[in-house]
């Protein structure tokens, strides 16, 4: 039996992937041994020498890791997209964010917003602030937390709302609620690609896992989970 293919992925992708892994497992006969890091550190561990197989990551860092030999240049590809949303405490009045006006007045009427101190969404959250010129009315409100910790800040009481991907807005239900997504005119998707290791230990089953990730008979269950095909 050929040995646990090592996955390491972006917290944000883990429910999704999640979702799938029973399927492969049952279907391939391999099995996984996924471990979850924000993007940031996740690049860091495999550029000091962390081993694994195959890698979910911002298309940035993927072709990083390349470069640095790491992952194969061939074997890198889109994987998805997810939408930044803003979550809630499941039974809190509905949230207006249709507009941009909309969603600024929901910033400012918050007591307090989580988001993510590291990693993608937390970055993009903090330049929008600035963007927007509500930078100085919201930033006292913010609650840093650390990831895969943000949406449910708000079930434990630490915050009103929280700012975050979509797939961790959803993950975290009941108890979380997706009160919307950001406008159309201040979207941010967050990009993900798939690289397998030029040291995987199974190249055959690194890429049978990277071809069922990418296959269209997955897309139903990713759309559930928010990560959307780019």
């Amino acid at each position: 039996m050929s040995p646990p293919i090592r996955l390491v992925g972006a917290i944000a992708v883990q429910p999704a992937i999640l979702a799938l892994i029973p399927e492969f497992q049952a279907a391939s006969g391999y099995t996984l041994a996924p471990r979850w890091e924000l993007n940031p550190i996740l690049k860091k561990q495999i550029e000091a020498g962390e081993p694994f197989d195959v890698v979910i990551t911002n298309p940035n860092y993927a072709a990083d890791l390349a470069a640095l030999g790491k992952v194969g240049r061939e074997s890198q590809v889109p994987f998805g997209r997810i939408a930044m949303g803003v979550g809630a405490k499941a039974g809190s009045l509905p949230l207006d964010l249709g507009s941009v006006a909309a969603f600024e007045r929901a910033l400012k009427g918050a007591t307090s917003i989580a988001y993510a101190t590291e990693g993608t969404s937390g970055s993009y959250f903090l330049g929008l602030l600035d963007r927007l010129g509500i930078a100085a009315e919201v930033t006292p409100k913010l609650v840093p937390t650390s990831g895969g910790q943000t949406a449910t800040a708000v079930v434990r009481g630490e915050a009103e709302l929280a700012v975050v991907p979509v797939s961790s807005i959803l993950a975290a239900a009941p108890d979380v609620v997706l009160a919307g997504r950001f406008p159309s005119e201040l979207q941010s998707y967050i990009d993900f690609d798939i690289g397998i290791s030029v040291a995987a230990g199974d190249g055959k089953a690194a890429r049978a896992l990277s071809a069922f990730l990418t296959s269209p008979g997955s897309d139903e269950v990713l759309a559930s989970k928010g990560l959307e095909r780019r």
